[in-house]
């Protein structure tokens, strides 16, 4: 089987790995379509020290039940699946909700598919039948790939916003997770200012729906967001870079009664309590991927209002070529990339 590992370094490889079968409660996927998130940039950058080169990358796996393990009650061959990433132990309160990554019983059981485990850069994985999340007809595997977490991560925070078409809601980082949360945002009536240093990301932004966008290599980016409101600032902000000066320049884009929602990961974030938050009522909220459930919601939504979030994929490749496609995407100026495997 033919798969893709990180070395260390931003260096990787495509070598064949063994083929796997599922083993209790466990399905096999033929992956269709695995996406390239921001967050595996980490891995790809780490040390070779760091890095666990046994286990195939790729937490945005999406693809269709081939073979099922013993036990298996609530999958069947043929199942188009996006695949939530993480597994818990299944009967803690976080795990009944969905929420797998905040499990409060972790044991040997535990798995992060993509980090811990297999994920989805190889041409099949196992994962548990917990973890499938079904797909409505009208989602294809590229754009369930995406749900399996960028998408979907940018689809909570709004969530949490709640964001509608009262707001004027700015979204610092154009990447990934922050083009697909100004398409959702669009969609939802808010008119969005998209924040980012690339002309070629804010392009792409202000073709998925962005009202303005502000170039932060060229100007100030809170007294640009204030000249766009009248002085007045944003109802709302999501930080999606994970750097400290976005983060806080996200909560001082807000007016009073504001709220922002922090999503990007790493690094701190200094903020001067009294003026940035205290004096003006701020309300921030902490976003971390999504529960199962929530990227079922997601993926319905997409489908019922028709959003083309296939339109914000860049590059389409295939497994073989996965070492070039991170290369580039190390660069941080392009759209969504996607490992195909059709």
């Amino acid at each position: 089987m033919r798969g893709a590992r990180f070395l260390g370094d931003r260096k990787a490889e495509v070598t064949d790995f063994p083929d796997v079968e599922p083993g209790s409660h466990e399905v096999l996927i033929k992956v269709r379509a695995s996406g390239m998130c921001g967050s595996d940039l980490h891995t790809y950058r780490a040390s070779s020290s760091e890095v666990n080169t046994d286990h195939r990358p790729g937490h945005e796996p999406c693809g269709e039940v081939v073979a099922l393990g013993p036990g298996v009650t609530s999958a069947r061959i043929g199942d188009r699946a996006m695949i939530h990433h993480y597994l818990g132990c299944g009967t803690c309160r976080f795990c009944r909700e969905g929420y797998h990554q905040l499990c409060s019983q972790p044991g040997p059981y535990t798995k992060y598919y993509g980090g811990s485990a297999h994920g989805g850069h190889g041409e099949h994985m196992v994962v548990h039948e917990s973890t499938l999340v079904p797909m409505p007809d009208k989602i294809d595997y590229e754009v369930g790939s995406m749900i399996a977490c960028g998408t979907s991560t940018a689809w909570l925070a709004l969530e949490k916003l709640q964001i509608s078409s009262r707001d004027v809601l700015a979204i610092f980082g154009q990447g990934p997770v922050g083009v697909a949360g100004t398409m959702l945002a669009a969609e939802m009536g808010a008119r969005v200012i998209a924040v980012d240093l690339s002309d070629q990301r804010l392009k792409l932004a202000k073709e998925a729906g962005a009202w303005e966008t502000v170039n932060a290599s060229n100007v100030d980016s809170v007294e640009a967001i204030r000249e766009l409101t009248h002085g007045d600032g944003v109802h709302a902000s999501m930080e999606a870079v994970g750097g400290g000066p976005t983060r806080k320049q996200a909560a001082q884009a807000c007016r009073v009664f504001g709220r922002t929602a922090l999503v990007g990961e790493r690094g701190d974030a200094t903020y001067d309590a009294t003026p940035d938050i205290i004096h003006r009522h701020l309300t921030m909220y902490g976003s971390w991927t999504v529960s199962k459930f929530g990227m079922e919601d997601c993926a319905n939504f997409i489908a019922e209002h028709n959003i083309p979030m296939a339109s914000l994929i860049e590059r389409r490749v295939n497994i073989e070529d996965t070492v070039e496609a991170y290369e580039y995407f190390d660069k941080q100026t392009s759209g969504k990339m996607i490992i195909t495997f059709d």
